[in-house]
């Protein structure tokens, strides 16, 4: 790839500016314990960073992923994003991605949303989880950035939100966007077969009308994934002013494509990054699964015939890393050429 076009299409050339030795890293793993901002309780955090050490294989939540825990953290200054995770989901399913970026200088904190997981239901359908959620990922940005561990090592730059199908709602509520409730209710009125979207029938249970949409000024970049997006019409998204990439495949079978992602794409202010993957379901975006997961949860680990998931991924994890440098800045690597911050004191 030469000069020229390297300033023609800088998104492409980012990973360029530093040496492929540049980053001799593993991805560590920080567990975290933050108070939930909705009630106070404990909440859990995974925290995915560049780190020095030796790695070994771990199963957690089921998936098997390959970190050096507590690990000590690579020296140098890094961009902080934090991930939030689908309906009744897990950060684990998306490890492949959290573990690829920290090996490319990203400190990923990933939050578990408590009321919202895979294994607690409690707040599914309720006004806490639609408006604690984002309270919840600002909590984790603020923890990081004072984490022992962590935090000297954090720039004092914007931060990357990655958001998953449930995770996109939330990513785009931090980012400015202000939910429409009255356009769900509308929605599954037209779609009452819309089994994720209307489980309680278009109208959220009001546990907590205190709450209400937050946004977060520390958001500069969001990289949405088959995000639920279907309350957010045009002036809803107008406070949205952050760069944004949107991946979706037009084969979802669980978040309809044509209310989401596509009509999110042609409605922010600031005009995304739109990719759609031709013949993809909504789960192409989870881990590829091992033969414990194919016979315990073969409706996620299966995709459509000529749908490489290894592929897409290989993609999500290249694109997603210099979406994030060229938006909120590149990692800066301490002791190598043209990067010499130092961790913060």
């Amino acid at each position: 790839m030469n000069i020229l076009r390297c300033l023609l299409a800088p998104l492409l050339c980012v990973g360029l500016l530093v040496p492929a030795d540049a980053a001799p890293w593993v991805a560590g793993l920080h567990h975290m314990t933050l108070d939930d901002p909705v009630d106070a309780r404990p909440m859990q955090a995974l925290a995915f960073y560049p780190a020095h050490g030796t790695p070994r294989s771990l199963r957690i939540d089921g998936y098997p992923v390959d970190v050096a825990e507590e690990a000590p953290v690579a020296s140098g200054q890094f961009p902080l994003l934090v991930l939030s995770h689908g309906n009744t989901g897990s950060p684990l399913a998306l490890h492949y991605l959290a573990t690829s970026l920290a090996r490319q200088g990203f400190v990923v904190v990933a939050v578990v949303h408590p009321g919202d997981n895979a294994r607690d239901h409690s707040r599914l359908g309720t006004l806490s989880n639609l408006y604690g959620r984002p309270l919840q990922v600002s909590a984790a940005i603020s923890a990081a950035r004072v984490d022992a561990l962590l935090g000297p090592y954090l720039n004092d730059g914007k931060v990357g939100v990655i958001g998953y199908s449930a995770g996109g709602e939330t990513a785009l509520i931090l980012s400015g966007a202000r939910p429409d409730l009255d356009r769900l209710r509308k929605y599954c009125l037209e779609r009452p077969n819309d089994a994720d979207a209307c489980k309680t029938h278009g109208v959220l249970i009001a546990d907590r009308n205190e709450l209400a949409p937050q946004a977060d000024p520390r958001v500069g970049a969001v990289m949405l994934m088959a995000p639920l997006s279907l309350m957010f019409g045009r002036h809803a998204l107008a406070g949205v002013k952050v760069p944004a990439l949107i991946y979706s495949g037009d084969s979802d079978q669980l978040v309809a494509v044509d209310r989401n992602a596509e009509a999110l794409a042609r409605k922010l202010p600031v005009t995304p990054d739109y990719r759609l993957l031709a013949g993809a379901g909504h789960f192409v975006f989870m881990a590829r699964c091992d033969e414990e997961q194919h016979a315990r949860m073969p409706v996620l680990c299966k995709d459509a015939e000529g749908v490489d998931r290894r592929h897409i991924h290989h993609s999500l994890q290249r694109d997603t890393a210099a979406f994030f440098s060229q938006t909120l800045g590149a990692p800066a690597y301490a002791g190598r050429s043209g990067a010499t911050a130092a961790p913060r004191q």
